[in-house]
């Protein structure tokens, strides 16, 4: 492991082959049967999936989204052995008090945020989750109820 603290600007650049590889097992999945009636009682309905999965194959645009998340100034550091990936993005209000996002599993970073904890007369730290905005884990000040999974 190493130890390396620095800093490095980091960019999304995924190759092309990577993104031709999953198409293509995308299109050859093997589907299991779905069960008749059971709508969300036992987890995502396998027409959902599939539909997901052929966006995914065919529609989802990873260009212009990795365009749009390369606007976003990144970085890298080592902190404890573990590489951390990071966005540094300054708020348009002057007196803005910090507020650090992270994220549990990659590709989670980009959950849209919402100004209940968020505007510039709070503080809070919130972890991204996949498909919901962030989820404030313990105000800093008391300016933040600390209860904003409710947002949903």
């Amino acid at each position: 492991m190493t130890n390396d603290a620095q800093i490095h600007p980091f960019r999304i650049e995924i190759p092309q082959a990577d993104l031709d590889d999953l198409r293509a097992r995308l299109a050859r999945t093997r589907w299991p049967d779905q069960l008749e009636g059971v709508g969300w009682d036992y987890g995502i309905p396998l027409d959902y999936v599939r539909g997901l999965a052929e966006h995914w194959r065919t529609a989802y645009d990873w260009r212009a989204h990795e365009r749009q998340l390369n606007d976003f100034p990144q970085f890298t550091t080592t902190i404890q052995g573990q590489r951390v990936h990071f966005m540094h993005v300054r708020s348009r209000e002057p007196d803005a008090v910090p507020l650090i996002i992270t994220h549990r599993r990659s590709g989670a970073s980009l959950s849209r945020p919402t100004t209940s904890c968020t505007g510039p007369s709070s503080t809070a730290a919130a972890t991204s989750r996949p498909w919901r905005n962030p989820t404030c884990l313990s105000p800093m000040s008391a300016r933040c109820s600390g209860n904003c999974d409710e947002r949903g």
